[in-house]
């Protein structure tokens, strides 16, 4: 199979992303004889993989008309029939698809940038009509134009391909720091001379159509850019700061390939009782945690298994980070123009809705007003911040929601974290200690999985001498993966809520009626080899020791 045909049969059934994320790439069909469908051999990291993305795979091959047969290949060897599958861009522009976006070649870029003098013109036209015409633009634009064009460019493609969440430029006294959260840690990536880096975040600021002029006051905008027949999409943020000007950009990930709750939940039972709530015809389900644990892309697979052509649903979201398609009309929250959660809420509330996520309650108008929606015979989905799923009630009751309220109302509440996914390639198997096993209640002895974490010294020593790990380029983790804490709110917790009983108090009675909590969840991944105690302890809390 050529680099054409493996580029087609990504983008077909899997996406160029994922599959740099996940080692796995088509390289091969094998006709077979009818009613036999055609066999399409799929190569893959390591089959140590298989335990959370084999049935996916199979799946999305099912679907698409194959029958699926899986090998493992090296993971250097999948890394190269991938760069050659990206350069059959899908785009016109063929004298930009050869372009190296290495690390060294983005500083270069950005070194160059800050030697031309000629800059560019930061003029353009407010029109409606030229907003859009923007929004659907190609990043060969920006790659074609100026030196520091180039860089800006390189650098949002690069972020995209490296699995990246944000991007930070941040102003120092005698330079720029950029750097970069990946699998939501931050890391250094760059630093640049001042005079590049205000270039850059101007740059940037015409792109995310800012007012360039304006430096003294924080501005939002949004960067909209199409590459290799991808959808970009970048959240902008400026603010002014003691040496100048930040600007910290969010990747929000538009593509809903892999939105799946047999994706993102790995445990059966936790599944299966999301499923059974969100299949209730009324009332609220509630996702918490901390910013950037996940919470949108639950509610968005949710909301996908939803959308079965027989409900209205109704969204209200700040920002819209995916396009839902379907029949789920989506609508952004402008608190400029009044348009807030609980506004949206009163309004949809008269357009005869099934469903209605609203994005975030974080205040008692908010809350009261989705209590009253639920209790009209409306399923409500939200989210809320709190560490626990017994925590989220209090949020709640803090809210000023009466009790009576939470227990006709309320249908569950999951809670959730986000741990970094080991890398299979370079860990190393070590037998847990005695304080591990007494924290985490896995036997002492067991085999568990070590992250070879490697500082900047060490990774460039090894980029130097070929040794540096292809998946995880020494940092001892690739991807995230989710842990879960599932609340039913039934005859028993709401019994608790009516008694005034404590956070704690509330979540023992759910574990003893079957809850598996966040810690459990997670020691189950460990088991599992696919994350790592020190992974574990970062979400873990003196008051958390379930």
């Amino acid at each position: 199979m050529n680099s054409s045909q493996t580029r087609q049969l990504v983008d077909q059934i899997f996406s160029l992303q994922w599959c740099r994320e996940n080692l796995v790439v088509p390289i091969q069909t094998e006709a077979s004889l009818p009613p036999s469908p055609t066999k399409l051999i799929i190569a893959i990291g390591s089959f140590r993989y298989l335990a959370t993305i084999g049935d996916f795979i199979k799946k999305r091959v099912s679907e698409n008309g194959f029958e699926c047969q899986l090998v493992e290949k090296p993971a250097d060897e999948i890394q190269a029939l991938l760069d050659q599958a990206a350069q059959e861009r899908l785009i016109s522009g063929d004298s930009i698809s050869t372009t190296d976006f290495s690390d060294d070649e983005i500083l270069d870029a950005l070194n160059k940038a800050d030697e031309d003098g000629n800059g560019f013109n930061f003029d353009f036209d407010d029109s409606e009509e030229e907003i859009a015409e923007e929004q659907t633009e190609d990043l060969s634009t920006e790659m074609l134009g100026s030196k520091i064009q180039q860089a800006a460019a390189k650098i949002l493609i690069h972020s995209c391909r490296s699995d990246v969440s944000d991007i930070h430029i941040e102003p120092r006294q005698d330079n720029y720091n950029i750097r970069l959260r990946r699998d939501g840690v931050m890391q250094k990536y760059v630093t640049i001379q001042r005079s590049a880096g205000k270039k850059l975040i101007a740059c940037l600021k015409n792109m995310a159509r800012m007012d360039i002029a304006e430096r003294r006051a924080s501005q939002d905008g949004k960067i909209k850019r199409r590459f290799e027949g991808q959808a970009m999409e970048f959240r902008c943020v400026t603010v002014p700061g003691k040496y100048g000007e930040m600007m910290v950009m969010r990747i929000l990930n538009s593509s809903t390939d892999m939105l799946s709750l047999d994706y993102l939940i790995n445990n059966e039972n936790v599944r299966d009782g999301l499923r059974k709530i969100i299949n209730e015809p009324n009332g609220i389900v509630i996702v918490s945690g901390p910013t950037g644990s996940g919470k949108s892309t639950t509610i968005a697979s949710a909301l996908r298994e939803k959308d079965t052509g027989e409900a209205k649903i109704l969204t209200a979201e700040d920002p819209i980070e995916y396009d839902l398609g379907g029949n789920i009309q989506q609508t952004e929250v402008v608190r400029a123009k009044g348009q807030t959660f609980a506004t949206l809420l009163r309004t949809f509330l008269r357009s005869d809705p099934d469903v209605i996520l609203i994005g975030e309650t974080r205040d008692p108008e908010t809350a009261d007003a989705s209590m009253d929606a639920a209790e009209t015979g409306h399923l409500v989905f939200t989210t809320l911040h709190a560490n626990t799923a017994s925590s989220s009630l209090t949020r709640l009751m803090d809210m000023e929601v009466p009790s009576y309220k939470l227990n006709s109302s309320l249908r569950g509440v999951l809670a959730q974290r986000l741990l970094r996914k080991v890398c299979p390639e370079c860990s190393t198997n070590r037998p847990i200690n005695e304080s591990e096993s007494l924290f985490t209640g896995i036997r002492q002895g067991t085999t568990v999985r070590e992250a070879t974490v490697l500082n900047s010294d060490e990774k460039q020593k090894r980029k130097e001498d070929g040794s540096l790990c292809t998946r995880c380029e020494g940092s001892g983790y690739k991807g995230r993966i989710g842990t879960y804490e599932l609340m039913h709110v039934g005859d028993y917790v709401q019994d608790a809520i009516k008694k005034g009983k404590t956070t704690r108090e509330i979540e023992e009675i759910a574990v003893l009626n079957g809850m598996i909590t966040l810690k459990a969840y997670a020691v189950d991944l460990i088991k599992k080899e696919l994350t790592t105690v020190s992974e574990l302890k970062k979400i873990c809390n003196t008051e958390n020791k379930k």
